[in-house]
């Protein structure tokens, strides 16, 4: 476990000299959710029915926007080469790469969230399911965008080749965060919704990082 540990405070070293690249992604998922109340009227009811989509949407648009800096540097720099041709396990760097990635695209939006919930009226109950959701759904959108961040990379227009790759991936995250918060207003209970996010979030761990590592020896090769 070495190695992973090494990556996370490394990639994190490297994300705090880059602060601009985080502040571009919050800036983007703070203005996109600012909008939606702006543009559509003070309606109350309206402005509640629409909220967590709103705040689905802008934080799957947010993290597909740092996707493309996830490996980016390290195989400009020849880094990536190094790290293939070292002899522990491809998937824990990937997965620590990863989580970093999350952790400075992800968990700031989430954290944010909860905030920019109060703008459509939602319930204090609303606010932490939508933040449940989030939490739960996030590290899914990083570790399912690491695939495609990795099979497109070194390729021209690679960020609109990673959005059509992950996009359809991504649709049920998006319908069962969305879903969960909606669930929660409706009085329904938002447990069976997040139940499957978890079991999504899983999922992830054990095969994206296989995943990613073997598409990534493939763009390299």
């Amino acid at each position: 476990m070495s190695i992973l540990v090494w990556v996370l405070r490394r990639d994190m070293m490297l994300a705090m000299r880059r602060k601009s690249d985080v502040l571009t992604t919050l800036f983007f998922f703070v203005i996109m959710v600012s909008l939606f109340p702006l543009g559509v009227g003070p309606e109350r009811e309206l402005l509640k029915a629409i909220g967590p989509g709103v705040v689905w949407v802008a934080a799957l648009l947010a993290s597909m926007l740092s996707l493309g800096r996830l490996f980016s540097a390290d195989y400009s720099d020849g880094t990536l080469e190094q790290m293939l041709l070292c002899p522990e396990s491809l998937s824990l760097i990937v997965l620590g790469k990863t989580f970093v990635h999350w952790m400075t695209s992800g968990l700031p939006l989430v954290l944010m969230a909860p905030l920019l919930g109060l703008q459509f009226g939602l319930s204090g109950q609303a606010l932490w399911v939508l933040l449940a959701s989030l939490l739960l759904g996030t590290p899914v959108l990083s570790l399912v965008g690491a695939i495609g961040a990795s099979l497109t990379l070194g390729l021209r227009g690679g960020g609109v080749l990673v959005s059509l790759l992950v996009l359809p991936l991504y649709i049920p995250v998006l319908i069962f965060g969305a879903g969960a918060v909606d669930a929660s207003t409706s009085g329904l209970g938002a447990e069976g919704h997040l139940s499957v996010l978890g079991a999504l979030l899983v999922l992830a761990l054990l095969a994206t990082p296989k995943a990613s590592a073997a598409a990534l020896r493939i763009s390299l090769e």
